[in-house]
């Protein structure tokens, strides 16, 4: 029989020989042979259950060592500026080894989260276990899992919140994170699935309560299959673009070009100029980002792009369409600094009419990137220091401008709804604090009717060139919802006439008769419910609510698709390079518009779903409470307030309407009492308790008070609960009727 080696010895053997450490060459090295195979087998998983060994596949290494090559995840800087990094695969029932990043000059830039390979060595004494000296990059992006951490006796499992998803991954004792039992976790996963077991991962960030204000947009993100991890190739793609060079394009880097965006804004895609000209004339310069120089057709930036559509954007973060690198860097058109453009020229007469345009492909250099409440500051006679110098030579020739557009806006007619955008604000943790409605300014109208006139004339351009392009289309409403929208306009005392082609005037004259009246919040609605929605069409069927022909966005490539296309459209029509429409673009057009259009439903209904969940988070702490409201939606299972200040919207239950039966009529959006008449219809004021609160579902459960300033009946109406009453007689004719039936079969018997 050969002797069974040590641990110590077997311990040694695989720090000599770390690349031989598999079961058959620790076999081969002590001579063991036939049976007693099977004793070193038990040796090495006991030793594997002690700690003092860890397998990965079929080979072994001391549990308290790193291998000499190691793949490693890259921390962020220490206080001092030293970057450390940490084990991907490490027994995770001991803290991992402290590792100092060894580098060289030649070694690229790395950021915390950067995986790479690494070749160790050991520094006895020193506060590091290791120096890595690195082989190369080999990634940045490990898969994430969020889901409902579950514990058990040691460590536990992530159950993802994925729909249809059934792939657990286990948890060991030392990668938790802290987590507790419930809780919604971000987890990463350390390594890949093996033949059995399931794969492992590591909790990174412990997002709490899964009703919580964090978890909330990532609820929506997961269960709405909003893709928010780039791949790998995708980013490396995006980190190895290089910013455009001026050959073959024009110098716009005189123009005095600015940016006007929100105050948070992450990307800035849109930059503009005035030249007023004594005639009361303008030529109006629109330039936009040069996205089609990065996401060229058929790349890996190209088709993550287009499979997500659009970017998305939540109250707490944004899940960008394209990396990081590009959205809020080399795209982005930052202040200061060359950038890539595809700008219009257009010359506007003095009634705000359009005579002309000409596209450009160039380099611009933003003068300033200001926000909408510093431009109307200036322009109201409040500069700041910023805006002080560019008042009067580039602020109010934008706003003159504007006021030329605003003419022909008035010609045109476009539809003209007072629907207010909710803010909701959020302090560091993620709670919400308070929901304001968004001021509209008229910075806000400027910006928006320089952008839709710079569309116009791209969709223009394309048509005249016979260009495959997509159009934004907005066809007008079916005649059933115009015929609510009559009936509820002349419930209202209002007219919507009969008999005549529908045109946007018509609908913004009544609303102008409902404006400053008591139904002006209801006509609005009423109307807004009445339109089909927009979406993307390779063929050009006009766009009804903006009363224009011919329309296709060309104004946010760095956050929808459909621009992409258009910039390619205009560089193959100008012959500006090889980075236009490809064959397959034109090939696929048409599928191409029904993805994004699906895309950007999507990314609706998960914005709307997180803010339900939000304003939900935010009123559960006002259970209770009362608030006014108005009726904004009929359904036949209950009624739906929108409550005053908030905008959320608060559903009675139709069991809890009154002491009668409510009938429901879709045509005319109402409901009517059985026995009193009682019309309960869109618009009507109302006075409610709040009932319910589910932060997780976004639901919120009201109590009618009052309607119309009328208390309205609680309870059950009368009877209902008791038992029913029979006649007797029917009840004696039955009885005889059984007992018949049964002396019939005992005879037959």
């Amino acid at each position: 029989m050969t002797q069974i080696p040590s641990k110590t010895d077997i311990l040694a053997f695989i720090a000599d020989n770390p690349t031989q450490s598999a079961k058959r060459d620790i076999a081969r090295a002590f001579g063991i042979k036939g049976s007693d195979r099977v004793l070193l087998k038990q040796l090495l998983r006991e030793m594997e259950a002690e700690g003092q060994l860890a397998k990965r596949r079929s080979s072994y290494r001391d549990a308290q060592k790193l291998p000499p090559v190691s793949v490693l995840q890259v921390d962020e800087p220490d206080a001092d500026g030293d970057i450390h990094a940490r084990p991907v695969d490490w027994n995770d029932a001991m803290p991992p080894p402290r590792i100092l990043m060894n580098l060289r000059s030649s070694d690229p830039a790395l950021g915390a989260g950067d995986r790479i390979l690494a070749r160790l060595t050991e520094t006895p004494g020193e506060p590091h276990a290791y120096e890595a000296r690195m082989i190369r990059r080999i990634g940045t992006n490990p898969e994430r899992i969020l889901g409902i951490y579950r514990a058990a006796s040691e460590g536990g499992r992530v159950m993802p919140i994925d729909k249809g998803s059934d792939k657990e991954f286990v948890i060991a004792a030392g990668a938790t994170g802290g987590a507790k039992d419930g809780e919604l976790v971000e987890a990463e996963q350390t390594g890949p699935k093996g033949r059995m077991g399931l794969p492992k991962a590591r909790i990174v960030s412990r997002l709490g309560d899964p009703s919580g204000p964090r978890a909330v947009s990532l609820i929506a993100i997961h269960q709405h299959g909003i893709p928010d991890h780039f791949p790998d190739p995708v980013v490396a793609e995006a980190d190895a673009a290089k910013p455009a060079s001026i050959k073959g394009r024009k110098d716009l880097r005189q123009i005095d070009l600015l940016t006007i965006d929100p105050v948070d804004a992450r990307d800035r895609d849109d930059a503009c100029y005035v030249d007023a000209h004594d005639d009361g004339s303008f030529t109006i310069w629109v330039a936009i980002a040069d996205v089609a120089h990065y996401v060229t057709p058929g790349s890996e930036l190209d088709r993550e792009a287009r499979k997500r559509g659009n970017s998305t954007y939540f109250p707490d973060r944004v899940v960008p369409m394209l990396p990081d690198t590009l959205s809020g860097d080399l795209c982005s058109l930052h202040e200061n600094v060359d950038r890539a453009c595809i700008a219009v020229e257009m010359q506007v007469d003095a009634t705000g009419h359009k005579t002309g345009h000409t596209f450009h492909r160039g380099i611009m250099n933003s003068i300033a990137s200001l926000n909408y409440e510093q431009a109307q500051a200036a322009m109201d006679g409040n500069p700041d220091a910023q805006t002080a110098p560019l008042t009067e030579t580039i602020i109010k020739p934008l706003f003159a401008a504007y006021t030329a557009l605003a003419k022909a806006r008035f010609l045109r007619q476009p539809l003209d709804l007072d629907l207010p955008e909710r803010r909701i604000e959020l302090d560091e943790d993620g709670k919400v604090t308070a929901v304001n409605f968004k001021e509209r300014l008229e910075a806000h109208r400027l910006i928006e009717e320089f952008m839709v006139l710079a569309n116009v004339c791209a969709a223009e351009t394309l048509i005249a060139k016979k260009t495959p392009l997509l159009f934004r289309v907005h066809e007008e409403p079916s005649p059933a919802k115009l015929d609510a929208l009559r009936e509820v306009a002349e419930a209202s005392g209002l007219v919507l006439a009969k008999g005549q082609v529908l045109k946007t005037s018509h609908l913004n004259r009544l609303l102008a008769q409902a404006q400053g009246t008591d139904a002006d919040e209801l006509i609005n609605i009423a109307t807004l419910r009445s339109m089909t929605q927009a979406y993307y069409n390779a063929e050009n069927f006009g766009h009804f609510g903006l009363a224009l022909l011919n329309y296709a966005h060309f104004t946010s490539p760095i956050r929808r698709y459909s621009d992409l296309i258009v910039h390619r459209a205009l560089i193959s029509a100008h012959g500006w390079g090889k980075d236009g429409l490809s064959p397959w673009d034109i090939e696929h057009l048409d599928e191409t518009a029904k993805q994004i259009s699906d895309t950007e439903r999507r990314s609706m209904t998960a914005e709307r779903d997180t803010t339900d969940r939000y304003l939900a988070a935010f009123l559960s702490e006002h259970v209770g409470a009362e608030f006014g409201g108005r009726i904004s939606g009929i359904a036949r299972f209950g009624v739906f307030v929108k409550l005053d200040g908030t905008g959320a919207d608060g559903m009675i239950p139709i069991r809890n309407l009154g002491r009668e039966y409510f009938h429901y009529d879709a045509d005319t959006q109402t409901l009517k009492g059985s026995e009193t008449g009682h019309v309960i219809g869109l618009g009507q004021r109302a006075r409610v308790r709040l009932v319910e609160a589910s932060p997780v579902t976004g639901g919120l459960i009201v109590e009618l008070l009052e309607l119309d300033g009328r208390t309205q009946p609680k309870g059950p109406p009368t009877g209902r609960g008791k038992p029913p009453r029979f006649k007797q007689g029917s009840a004696k004719k039955k009885n005889a009727k059984t007992a018949s039936k049964v002396s019939r079969v005992r005879k037959a018997r």
